[in-house]
C-alpha cells in the first residue's frame, strides 16, 4: 500500500500518465478515416472538405492559448492549479468537437453551416495542443536534465497514436466512420479525465538512474512502434478476421497500460532514500521552473515571455527553420496518396505508404530527443546542429521523391517522415534552452504555426499550382508522371536546405556563457566545428555545388526561345548576357574586401544568393506565364543578374579558401573551381 502511494506522488507516475494521453491524444491524425462521412453527409465538394480539414491543422497547431494558460495555472503557486487544469480545457473541447461533429454526421442535428463544422473542427483538434502542451513541459521540468529524450518520447507517443486509433477503428467500428468520430469524443476524453490528476510537476532533483529508466521507457517506444509497423503491413497484405482484430489490439492495449506503469513502480521502488524525500512532494507555492537553460546557460533570453521572444532574431530563425522543415514534410503526407497515383503505385502500396508515415514520424521524434541528449552530454554537440542536419537530410528525401528510380517513393518518405518528426522533438527542446521553461508551452505552440504556414505556402502555392498547371492539357485534370511533382518537390528541396543555413545561423548564434566551463566545453564543442577552416571548406563545396547554374542553359533555352516567340539570334544574345554576367565579378570583388574588413564575408554569399533567385524566379515567371511577356532587354536584364550570382559565389569561396590554406592556393583553388561543375552531372 505504501509503495502505491509512493508512486502516486512521482514524476514517473506522471510520465506513465503523459504517456497514455499522449496515445490516446493525436485523433487530429485520424482525419482520413472519418472525412468521407462528413463530406457525403454534409454534401461537401472537395473544395469545401480541404477547407475543413486547413481549419484541423490550424487547430492541432495553434497552440498560443495552451501555452499562456499553462504558464498561468502550473507556476502560480495556488494549490488549485496546476497541469491538469490545462489537461481539463483540453478534454472540454475534445469531446465538444468531436460530438458536434459525430451530431452532424449522423443527422442528430440539422446540416449546420460550413463555417460551424469548421469552427468544431478546430476545436477538437485544437485540445490537442493543451494535451501535448501540458505533457510535454511538464516532462521538460521534470526531468531537466534529459529534456531531450523526455520530449521524444512524449511527442514521439504522439505520432503513434494516428497509427493505434486507427486500429481502434479496425476493431470496433471498421466500416462505420460515423461511431468513429463519436469514440474521438469518448475515449481520448475519458483518458485525460481519469490520467490528468497524476500529471504534475515535482521539485528539480536528478537522479543518476533517471537516463536508465528513460531509457527503458525508449526502449517500449521502439518495441510499440515496431509492433505496429509489423500488424500495418500485415494488415495491408491479409485480411483479419474479427477475432484476430480484437486480440491483436487487446495485446497491445495490455502492453500499454501496463508497461508505462510497470517501468514507473519499478523507476520509483530503486530511487535513493534521499531523492525520494525531495521528490514525493509537489511543487510548493510560487515554485520557480526548472530552465534548461540554467543547466547550459547558451542565451541571454532565460525565462522571457511571447513578446519578449519575439523581439530576438533566434525566435524568428527557429520559425524560419520551422517553416522550411514542418512545413515542406506537413505538404509531403497531405499530397502523398495523389504522389503515389501519379507514380503509378498500387492502392494497398499507398496505404501502406500513409500508414506506415506514422512510423517514420515516431521513429524521427523519439530518435531526435534521445540522439539530441546523447550527442549533448556525450559529444558535445548542440542541438540545432543535429537540427541542421536533420534539415540537410530533408532535402535529399526531397530530391529522392522528385526522381524517377523504381520504390522513390519509399525511400524518399522514410527520410523525409523520420526528419519531419524530429523537428517536433528539437524545436520545443531548443525553446527552452533558449527562452527558459517559464514560458515554454506559449514560445513554442507560436513557433509551431510554422507548420500549417508551410503546408499552406507549399501544399496549395507550390505543389498543387504546379500539379494544375501540368494536368490542364489532360480530359480528366489528373496528372501522371514525374512532371507532375518533379519541380515542386526539387523546389522544396531547395527550400529544406535554406532552413539548414537557417540552422546552422542559429548555432552560430548560441555561443556558451556558462560559468561552468566543462558545460560549456560541452556545449561550445559543435561551436569549435563549425568555425574551423575545415567546416568553412565543406561549406564553400557544397555551395560550388549547386551555383554552376549557368553552364545549364541548354536545358532551359528551348523553353525560353518557345515561350518567348525568340529567334535564334536573339537567344544568342541572351546567352551573351549570361556569359558576360558570369564573368564581370569587379562587384564581388569589391564588396569581398569591405566585407573582409568588416568580418562579414557571408555578406558577399547572401548578395549572390539575393541574385540567384531574384534573376531564375522572374525568368521562370516569364518561361511558365506567372508574369506578363517581358520585353528583351527585360530579359536580358534577369539573366544577367541570374549569372553574376555565380561570380559572388566564386569570389567568396575561392578568396576565403586561399586565405585559409595560403601554402596550398593551388590546390585549394582546383578543388574549388572543380566542384562548380558538379551540377553539370547532376542534370
Amino acid at each position: 500500500m505504501a509503495a502505491m502511494e509512493m508512486l502516486s506522488s512521482s514524476k514517473w507516475k506522471a510520465t506513465a500518465a503523459s504517456i497514455w494521453i499522449q496515445c490516446a491524444g493525436g485523433a487530429s491524425y485520424a482525419f482520413g478515416i472519418y472525412s468521407s462521412a462528413l463530406k457525403s453527409s454534409q454534401g461537401y465538394d472537395q473544395s469545401t472538405l480541404d477547407m475543413v480539414s486547413v481549419f484541423k491543422d490550424i487547430g492541432a497547431n495553434a497552440g498560443v492559448l495552451s501555452g499562456i494558460l499553462y504558464s498561468a495555472v502550473a507556476f502560480n503557486g495556488r494549490r488549485i492549479g496546476g497541469p491538469w487544469v490545462v489537461l481539463v480545457a483540453g478534454a472540454v473541447q475534445c469531446f465538444v468537437g468531436y460530438f458536434f461533429l459525430w451530431a452532424a454526421v449522423t443527422g442528430l442535428v440539422e446540416t449546420p453551416q460550413v463555417a460551424v463544422v469548421c469552427l468544431f473542427m478546430f476545436l477538437a483538434a485544437h485540445s490537442q495542443t493543451f494535451f501535448s502542451t501540458a505533457n510535454v513541459v511538464t516532462g521538460v521540468n521534470n526531468f531537466s536534465d534529459y529534456s531531450g529524450t523526455i520530449v521524444g518520447i512524449l511527442k514521439g507517443f504522439l505520432g503513434l497514436s494516428s497509427a493505434l486509433l486507427v486500429q481502434v477503428y479496425d476493431t470496433f467500428c471498421k466500416g462505420n466512420p460515423s461511431a468513429f468520430l463519436l469514440l474521438l469524443a469518448l475515449f481520448p476524453t475519458s483518458v485525460t479525465i481519469l490520467c490528468m490528476p497524476l500529471v504534475r510537476i515535482y521539485e528539480a532533483g536528478g537522479a543518476a538512474s533517471d537516463k536508465k529508466y528513460l531509457n527503458i521507457f525508449s526502449a517500449f517506444a521502439l518495441i510499440t512502434s515496431a509492433y505496429l509497423m509489423v500488424l500495418i503491413i500485415f494488415q495491408n497484405i491479409l485480411t483479419f478476421p474479427s477475432w484476430a482484430s480484437i486480440l491483436t489490439f487487446t495485446a497491445l492495449l495490455l502492453a500499454l497500460i501496463a508497461s508505462p506503469l510497470g517501468i514507473a513502480f519499478k523507476a520509483q521502488n530503486l530511487q535513493p532514500k534521499k531523492l525520494l524525500e525531495a521528490l514525493d512532494d509537489p511543487l510548493p507555492e510560487n515554485p520557480e521552473p526548472v530552465s534548461a537553460s540554467s543547466e547550459l546557460h547558451v542565451s541571454d533570453h532565460e525565462d522571457m515571455n511571447l513578446l519578449r521572444a519575439t523581439r530576438c532574431v533566434d525566435f524568428w530563425l527557429l520559425f524560419i527553420a520551422m517553416v522550411c522543415g514542418m512545413g515542406s514534410g506537413l505538404a509531403t503526407i497531405n499530397n502523398m496518396s495523389q504522389i503515389g497515383e501519379s507514380l503509378g503505385y498500387k492502392t494497398v502500396e499507398i496505404n501502406s505508404l500513409v500508414s506506415l508515415w506514422s512510423i517514420w514520424n515516431f521513429l524521427g521524434r523519439f530518435g531526435a530527443g534521445f540522439l539530441s541528449d546523447y550527442l549533448l552530454h556525450k559529444k558535445g554537440w548542440a542541438r540545432p546542429f543535429l537540427m541542421a542536419v536533420t534539415l540537410a537530410i530533408m532535402a535529399a528525401g526531397h530530391i529522392v521523391i522528385a526522381s524517377s528510380f523504381s520504390g522513390n517513393l519509399y525511400v524518399g518518405s522514410i527520410l523525409v517522415g523520420i526528419c519531419y518528426g524530429s523537428q517536433w522533438s528539437l524545436m520545443p527542446t531548443i525553446t527552452s534552452e533558449i527562452f527558459g521553461i517559464r514560458h515554454m508551452g506559449t514560445i513554442f505552440n507560436t513557433i509551431a504555426i510554422a507548420s500549417p504556414v508551410g503546408s499552406y505556402i507549399f501544399s496549395v502555392r507550390v505543389i498543387g499550382f504546379i500539379y494544375d498547371r501540368e494536368a490542364s492539357g489532360e480530359d480528366d485534370d489528373s496528372c501522371s508522371g514525374t512532371r507532375c511533382f518533379m519541380l515542386s518537390f526539387f523546389i522544396m528541396a531547395s527550400v529544406a536546405f535554406f532552413g539548414f543555413l537557417v540552422a546552422l545561423a542559429l548555432v552560430h548564434r548560441l555561443p556558451p556563457s556558462s560559468p561552468n566551463e566543462k558545460k560549456a566545453k560541452m556545449y561550445g564543442s559543435s561551436l569549435n566545428l563549425l568555425d574551423s577552416k575545415w567546416f568553412s571548406t565543406a561549406a564553400s563545396i557544397w555551395i560550388q555545388c549547386t551555383s554552376g547554374s549557368l553552364y545549364t542553359f541548354s536545358v532551359y533555352s528551348q523553353a525560353i526561345k518557345t515561350t518567348q516567340g525568340y529567334d535564334q539570334s536573339t537567344l544568342d544574345t541572351v546567352s551573351v548576357f549570361k556569359d558576360f554576367g558570369a564573368n564581370c565579378g569587379v562587384l564581388s570583388g569589391l564588396l569581398y574586401s569591405y566585407s573582409a574588413r568588416w568580418r562579414k564575408l557571408w555578406l558577399v554569399l547572401l548578395a549572390g544568393a539575393a541574385q540567384c533567385f531574384l534573376g531564375y524566379f522572374l525568368m521562370w515567371a516569364a518561361v511558365a506565364g506567372v508574369i506578363p511577356r517581358p520585353s528583351v532587354p527585360v530579359m536580358y536584364l534577369f539573366m544577367f543578374v541570374a549569372a553574376h550570382a555565380v561570380s559572388f559565389f566564386n569570389t567568396s569561396n575561392v578568396v576565403t579558401g586561399v586565405r585559409n590554406f595560403p601554402y596550398y592556393k593551388g590546390t585549394i583553388v582546383g578543388i574549388m573551381k572543380s566542384f562548380i561543375f558538379r551540377i553539370i552531372n547532376a542534370t
